[in-house]
């Protein structure tokens, strides 16, 4: 049986944890309000986008020179780029080994395909760094700060591999943001571009010809996704880990109970026995 002092150094240690986990919540609540505003701000924008896009599209659908976009033309999918974002830290739940497992089951379900990956995040990095997958780059850092120009570089690199046909397919792989409790593996397809259908085409007047706005707004789309990406995976990273927190703290805060109502047992069970031998040295002096 542990003696007192040793159960109350375990009560005060999980004590101590249990104020570690607090505060990492209350800092990733404080971070989630200010990545969730940026994501919900850049949604509106990403589904306008797409839809003048897809207008702009419907007015040179007629043209034969439309097909000629290389960031428009297929290919098999013998050669993928995947770009995977994941965490550059721990304590956030299932939040990178759910990440991780999506990308394996990418792989597995498309054998004979090479595939190379962009990582951001420094989860994804160390862990298929070290099982030696094909890796084009890694980033390091992104999610403390999102900036557009980091994501936007990472999308014009995918294009220009694209336009080289160095690759055949560009996908990303993140965490979707639906709510604090909430976040979903979301793989989505940024090359070749799949331009929405407009049902109801906007009759827009154009001051340019409609193909060379297409060709300048489709890079435009492409690093508007990749960004979208990042600002989704970094609202869902900070509510996954204000989540975990919050379940560490809870468990600790059982524990702790546990220990306290263990602890009396084994103070009374000393205070019993203290009592017995006292009894009985008194018996025997009689």
């Amino acid at each position: 049986m542990p003696s007192l002092i040793d159960i109350r150094r375990r009560i005060r240690s999980v004590k101590n944890t249990q104020q570690i986990t607090k505060a990492m919540k209350m800092i990733s609540a404080a971070k989630l309000r200010r990545a969730q505003e940026r994501v919900v701000s850049s949604r509106p924008y990403g589904s306008l986008l797409r839809k003048v896009l897809a207008n702009v599209a419907a007015a040179v659908a007629s043209d034969d020179n439309a097909g000629q976009n290389p960031l428009l033309v297929r290919r098999d999918e013998q050669r993928i780029m995947l770009i995977v974002i994941t965490g550059d830290k721990g304590l956030a739940g299932g939040f990178n080994a759910n990440l991780i497992r999506a990308a394996q089951r990418f792989g597995s379900e498309r054998s004979g395909v090479a595939i190379k990956m962009e990582l951001i995040g420094r989860k994804g990095r160390d862990f298929f760094r070290k099982r030696g997958a094909d890796i084009l780059a890694d980033h390091v850092g992104l999610a403390a700060k999102v900036q557009y120009d980091d994501l936007a570089a990472i999308a014009r690199k995918a294009m220009e591999l694209y336009k080289n046909e160095e690759i055949d397919a560009v996908y990303v792989l993140y965490n979707e943001f639906k709510s604090v409790a909430v976040q979903k593996v979301a793989l989505a397809r940024i090359l070749p571009l799949e331009i929405p259908e407009q049902t109801e085409p906007v009759d827009y007047i154009y001051e340019q010809p409609p193909i060379e706005l297409l060709s300048a707004l489709i890079p435009r789309y492409v690093e508007l996704e990749v960004y979208r990406a990042m600002l989704e995976s970094a609202a869902a990273e900070h509510a996954a880990r204000m989540t975990a927190m919050d379940s560490a703290s809870t468990n600790a805060g059982e524990m702790i109970e546990k220990l306290t109502l263990y602890m009396n047992r084994v103070r009374q069970a000393s205070i019993t026995k203290e009592i017995i031998e006292v009894v009985s040295g008194a018996a025997a002096a009689e």
